[in-house]
């Protein structure tokens, strides 16, 4: 879209361009010449492009997360508007987004804009601060405010399709890095309503092209707590069920809203009341949503909203509610008589241990710390604490025995407390705590730049000694752990100072531990790496670890300075040469890499060759063809059909665009072929058809399962088509059967010598008895020469060199730490040239405190039956 923005960004950068050759300042750095034609004017869409990070927080993992949530949140405004109930969200297999709702549909009629007609549709998609939010009559509350939001995404976006249905029409347009492609057109006709759209992260832009599935699924679940009723699907076409070859897929709906939430938190927790407390009201203008419960367990978990967004930060809403919270149980302590023995009123992280809460505000032009609206500044903090305040209060009054359930839990974290710092107290006096006295077997690194050292937790003495010797002394720690860590999960803060390994990790790390004491400013390795053998065991100890870290230093999982060691998958051997390999798909790469070496396959009538490096970059691209061929193939639940799409070249819309009396050359052809197969494949109802929404043709067949696909525009524009249409592209010509391959002859001398003693007539006799046995031609030579095998496909083709790679090397597929020598340890794990490290984050923090209590905590109800449900799903499991 053509606007005054653009126009005079243009008109500025002329004038720019046309200045005098500025002078040089003393340094020749800069120019010493700065006036009015020194100022740059950034269209909507350039500065967007140019600054994103104001707009999205950062290029990385959240900002690129962030763009789903902008455009989620749109829908999202819709349904608190009264206006939709059904929200879905697709990660396809290139990391793009489509986001659907039931809503009105984004307004598609012309807005004058300086003179110019353009669709409203556009003007949301292209122009900043431009939106249905500012006017309270069209959303009272709303999570988008800026108007930035989904103009952003598409700013931001290689690729944006946006498509409308309104008005009893579907509307279309596509996106370039925020600039229309294509006009706002119809495409045809329907009854539905709502908004689809499907963008591309611009790669240009973000240094991460992966979206996490866990981080969008535990946002898109809030959303579904924080709006009752309202449903919110997740797919991930990435992720299949083998059994089943369905995308994995969830969906989020609550009736019960927050209060269903509290009780999803405290799965496989034991609760001090059944119930959780809930509290609704409206009082200035703000609507204000808490629900809380206690648990038996020693952490706080506390969730904060405002307008639906995740206010990671806090905020006023959050200090109104602590404060609230601590004197209102305070007061319900004295009124009780619980406190006779206490010397002191409680304190806030007394009366919030086993608390599990979520605070939910509404308010009209909220205030928040930036785009990402991390922080809530608005002044309700009076509001939220007054409202707390009356129905807590209420609530104690009316249920005596539930507050003294939670006052009485209040006062025995408070004596804990007392004993825990008496213990930290009693351990400083060791010296154990202060820093004054590291433990014994910790082998310290020589580096006292913390960011420069690292510390490995090593599980036993016996791979801690490996890895001593292993080590760079210079900046690498080694700390050997005996056994198995307490489990924190079921101990309490005194018990767990008084356990010998844990006390050696504070130690050693510097941190301290607690609120009150942790500082992360004394944090002495800035890479704490865990390293543990992969069998049950080693499994077992890390798990003991990260409870650790996440239930008392989750600052250092937050920070990212936690890491878990990755020793190689496969050792390959071959006399005196050796190689690791860190995964499956490496380990392909250079089996077929090694396989192409002297080999030559010869493809099609013609016979032509491919051989050397042509070879391996057309193996490998075939390997990533087949992967992209068998998640298409899952789709349509038939390969030959596949086959046939591909064939046809059936790739672009205008294949399927036709008239509604006759269907386009390649869909006819498409239905003439099936048509072809259908008695060997037992297909049936085979037909083209017109699709009156779209104003495009399809073809449809039933399998012989009974179940009906479709092969049209939605199948030929999904991401996994599309990148098997591109890989198919690179390689076709390679593809046309027969392949025969020649490999340099690997008999031994006796074998050559067999060879060498058959006459021209018994060879012959021999060759046609292997054609016919194996049905692959293979040629008995004399010594020297090459031997020959024909295959019919490209799979077998692929199988064939796989194979080929792995001969005459030994293939090790490691299991544990012992298995190691000190210089391979060094060379697999622990050099930062050579080794690999994975991170460890908190993507999904409800999740994760689901997963620790019940793996780790008091249920065994719940224990079991997770085990029973995941049994199946463990792989390379080494007992």
């Amino acid at each position: 879209m053509a606007s005054k923005e653009t126009a005079a960004a243009a008109a500025a950068e002329k004038k720019l361009n046309g200045a005098t050759e500025p002078k040089k300042n003393g340094n020749g750095n800069g120019s010493s010449d700065y006036n009015e034609d020194s100022i740059k004017v950034l269209g909507g869409m350039e500065a967007v492009r140019k600054r994103p990070a104001m707009y999205i927080g950062s290029t990385g993992e959240m900002g690129l997360h962030h763009l789903v949530y902008e455009v989620v949140d749109n829908s999202v405004d819709e349904a608190l508007a009264g206006h939709a109930d059904r929200i879905d969200v697709t990660i396809h297999i290139d990391n793009s987004i489509t986001v659907i709702d039931n809503g009105r549909g984004i307004p598609t009629g012309d807005m004058d804009i300086d003179g110019e007609m353009i669709p409203a549709a556009q003007v949301v998609m292209t122009v900043l601060h431009a939106g249905g939010k500012f006017d309270s009559s069209n959303y009272k509350v709303s999570g988008g405010l800026h108007g930035v939001g989904v103009s952003c995404v598409n700013a931001l976006s290689s690729l944006l399709e946006l498509e409308i249905w309104r008005d009893g029409h579907v509307w279309q347009q596509e996106y370039s890095e925020g600039v229309p492609t294509t006009k706002l057109k119809k495409s045809g006709k329907t009854t539905k309503l709502g908004t689809k759209i499907h963008f591309i992260p611009d790669a240009k832009i973000f240094t991460v092209s992966e979206y996490n599935y866990d981080t969008l699924a535990n946002r898109l679940r809030e959303l579904a707590f924080l709006n009752k009723g309202l449903l919110i699907t997740l797919t991930d076409e990435r992720t299949t069920d083998p059994k089943t070859g369905e995308s994995k897929h969830q969906e989020f709906k609550y009736t019960g809203g927050i209060a269903e939430f509290i009780k999803h938190l405290n799965r496989g927790k034991s609760v001090l009341h059944e119930k959780p407390i809930y509290m609704e009201a409206e009082r200035d203008g703000v609507a204000m949503e808490i629900a809380l419960q206690y648990n038996d367990a020693y952490s706080e978990t506390v969730f904060s909203f405002a307008n639906n967004i995740n206010t990671v930060d806090g905020g006023t809403h959050l200090q109104g509610f602590r404060s609230s919270l601590t004197r209102t149980i305070n007061y319900a302590g004295q009124q009780l008589g619980l406190f006779k023995d206490v010397k002191e009123n409680l304190s806030g992280d007394d009366v919030r241990e086993g608390l599990v809460a979520v605070i939910s505000v509404k308010l009209s032009q909220p205030q928040f710390e930036g785009q990402t609206k991390g922080k809530l500044n608005s002044d309700i903090a009076g509001i939220v604490q007054a409202f707390v305040n009356e129905r807590l209060g209420a609530f104690f009054e009316q249920n005596p025995p539930v507050a003294r359930k939670i006052i009485n839990k209040a006062i025995e974290a408070s004596r804990a407390r007392e004993a825990a710092r008496k213990a930290r107290d009693l351990t400083r006096r060791k010296g154990a705590l202060d820093g004054g006295g590291l433990p014994g077997k910790l082998a310290d690194c020589s580096e006292r730049q913390p960011e420069r050292c690292e510390v490995y937790l090593v599980e036993g003495e016996s791979a801690g000694g490996t890895a001593k010797q292993g080590r760079d002394r210079r900046f690498q720690a080694i700390l050997p752990l005996k056994g198995k860590i307490l489990n924190v999960e079921k101990a309490r803060y005194d018990k767990m100072l008084g356990h010998e390994e844990i006390r050696a990790m504070i130690t050693a790390l510097g941190t301290g531990i607690g609120k009150d004491d942790f500082d992360y400013a004394k944090l002495r390795y800035g890479k704490i790496i865990l390293m543990t053998d992969a069998d049950v065991d080693g499994s077992h100890i890390r798990t003991l670890l990260l409870t650790f870290f996440f239930r008392h230093m989750q600052e250092l999982i937050k920070r990212g300075n936690v890491f878990i060691a990755q020793p190689p998958l496969y050792r390959i051997k071959k006399g005196k040469f050796e190689q690791y390999i860190k995964n499956e798909a490496e380990f392909v790469k250079v089996m077929v890499k090694r396989a192409a070496d002297g080999m030559v396959i010869r493809y099609g009538e013609g016979a032509a060759k491919l051989e050397g490096a042509q070879l391996t970059r057309f193996m490998t691209s075939l390997n990533e063809y087949i992967g992209f061929f068998e998640k298409v193939s899952k789709r349509v639940r038939d390969e030959r059909v596949v086959e046939l799409m591909e064939k046809l070249e059936l790739s672009k819309k205008v294949d399927f665009e036709g008239e509604a009396k006759k269907s386009p050359a390649k869909v006819a052809a498409l239905e003439k072929e099936i048509k072809a197969i259908a008695k060997d494949r037992k297909l049936r109802d085979i037909e083209a058809r017109f699709d009156d929404e779209h104003n495009l043709w399809f073809v449809r067949f039933v399998n012989d399962q009974g179940a009906e696909h479709l092969l049209n525009w939605e199948l030929a524009t999904s991401p996994e088509y599309r990148q098997m249409m591109s890989k198919y592209a690179q390689i076709k010509d390679f593809m046309e059967p027969p392949f025969v391959i020649e490999t340099a002859s690997k008999k031994s001398s006796s074998a050559a010598e067999a060879a060498e003693d058959l006459s021209d007539a018994e060879r012959a006799d021999l060759e046609k008895a292997e054609q016919k046995s194996a049905k692959v031609a293979v040629r008995r030579t004399r010594a020297g020469e090459p031997e020959i095998v024909e295959k019919t496909n490209v799979r077998e083709l692929f199988d064939y060199v796989l194979s080929e790679g792995k001969k005459e090397y030994s293939v090790q597929r490691y299991k544990g730490l012992g298995e190691m020598t000190a210089e391979q340890l060094w060379m697999t794990t622990m050099d930062p040239e050579r080794r690999t490290l994975l991170e460890v984050k908190l993507e999904d923090m409800t999740e994760t405190e689901t997963i620790f209590s019940t793996l780790m905590g008091e249920d065994v109800e719940a224990r079991r039956k997770f085990i029973e449900e995941n049994a199946l799903d463990v792989k390379n499991l080494d007992i």
